[in-house]
C-alpha cells in the first residue's frame, strides 16, 4: 500500500504546485485525475523520487520513500510522460540495455526477461526493429516492458494514452489492466475514460489539492438526478453560463449543448441527462477555479 500524508510541493518561483496532498493507494488500478498543471506530474516524479517535496511523508510498505530512494527504485516501475529512446536502437537490445540498468545481470535471467517481456507486450515480432519505425502505440508498450523489469510492486505511468488512436489505446490498457491485478498502479491521466474503464479508485486533483476521492461508481451515484442538459445557440451561451452552473459546453451539428449541475430541474427546456464520470469531474474542476 501506498500511503501519502500531507505532501507539499514548492518550486523555487513560488509555484505550489501541491498543497497537504494525502492519499492511500491499495494494489490495483488507482486513476489520478486532473486537468493539465493540476500537479499530476509533480506528484508523480515525487513518489518516484525524481524530485523531493517541500514537505509531507511517502511510504510505500515498509519504504520510507523520502528518506530511502534507493530501496523504492529496487520495487519501482515507471512510465513517464515523455519517454525518450535511443531511435536507431532494436526493441530486443533497448530493452537488454535497460535490464542490465535495472540490475539483471546475469545474461540468461536477462534474456528470459527480456523475452519474456517483449511476448507480454505483444512486442516480440518487431524485438529486431528500430524504435524509431515504432507506432506511439507500440513505444507505450514497450515503455510498460521496461517499467515492468523486475517485477516491480509499484507501477507509475504518467498520461500514458495522450495522443493513442482508440485501437492502441484499448490494447495499451487491456495490457495495463492485466499488470494491476496483482501490484499497485498509479494510472494519472486527464482523460476521464481511461479511468473509467480501468479503475475501482480514483482521486481528483486540481489546483494542487485533492478535490475528490472515491470510486468511479459511487462518484458517478452521488451525482445522479442533478446533471441536466439543453441545446442552445452559441450566442445564448454566455447568458446561460451567468444564470446557471454550467459544468460543460460541445457543439454538435452546429449548436452547443450544455450541462448544468442543480438539485432541483432549472426549467427553461433543460431535461436530465445521464450524468457520468465526465461529469464529476469537470463539475469538481470548475467548482476548484471558482474557490481559486
Amino acid at each position: 500500500m501506498l500511503t501519502i500524508e500531507n505532501l507539499t510541493h514548492v518550486y523555487g518561483n513560488g509555484v505550489r504546485a501541491l498543497d497537504n496532498v494525502s492519499l492511500t493507494i491499495p494494489k490495483g488500478m488507482f486513476g489520478l485525475l486532473g486537468p493539465n498543471g493540476a500537479g499530476k506530474s509533480t506528484l508523480m516524479r515525487s513518489i518516484a523520487t525524481l524530485q523531493t517535496p517541500t514537505s509531507g511523508s511517502i511510504r510505500f510498505g515498509d519504504i520510507d520513500v523520502i528518506k530511502d530512494p534507493e530501496q523504492l527504485r529496487r520495487v519501482l516501475g515507471y512510465l513517464p510522460q515523455d519517454f525518450g529512446v535511443y531511435p536507431r536502437v532494436s526493441a530486443y537490445d533497448m530493452l537488454d540495455h535497460m535490464a542490465v540498468l535495472k540490475g539483471v545481470s546475469n545474461g540468461r535471467d536477462r534474456k528470459q526477461t527480456v523475452e519474456a517481456l517483449l511476448n507480454q507486450v505483444n512486442l516480440w515480432p518487431v524485438r529486431g526493429k528500430a524504435l524509431a519505425g515504432f507506432s506511439g502505440g507500440m513505444r507505450q508498450r514497450f515503455g510498460i516492458a521496461q517499467a515492468l523489469i523486475g517485477n516491480p510492486e509499484l507501477i507509475i505511468v504518467d498520461e500514458p494514452t495522450a495522443g493513442l488512436d482508440p485501437e492502441e489505446r484499448n490494447r495499451f490498457l487491456n495490457l495495463l489492466a492485466e499488470v494491476g491485478e496483482n501490484v499497485v498502479v498509479i494510472l494519472s491521466t486527464h482523460i476521464v475514460e481511461d479511468v473509467t474503464d480501468l479503475c475501482p479508485r480514483m482521486a481528483v486533483l486540481a489546483g494542487g489539492k485533492i478535490q475528490l476521492e472515491g470510486s468511479p461508481l459511487e462518484l458517478t451515484h452521488a451525482l445522479e438526478g442533478r446533471v441536466w442538459r439543453k441545446t442552445i445557440d452559441k450566442a445564448e451561451l454566455a447568458d446561460h453560463q451567468t444564470r446557471y452552473n454550467v459544468i460543460s459546453t460541445r457543439l454538435f451539428a452546429g449548436r452547443t449543448v450544455i450541462h448544468v449541475l442543480s438539485d432541483a430541474n432549472p426549467g427553461d427546456g433543460f431535461e436530465r441527462a445521464p450524468g457520468g464520470l465526465e461529469d464529476v469531474y469537470l463539475a469538481t474542476v470548475n467548482a476548484s477555479r471558482r474557490a481559486a
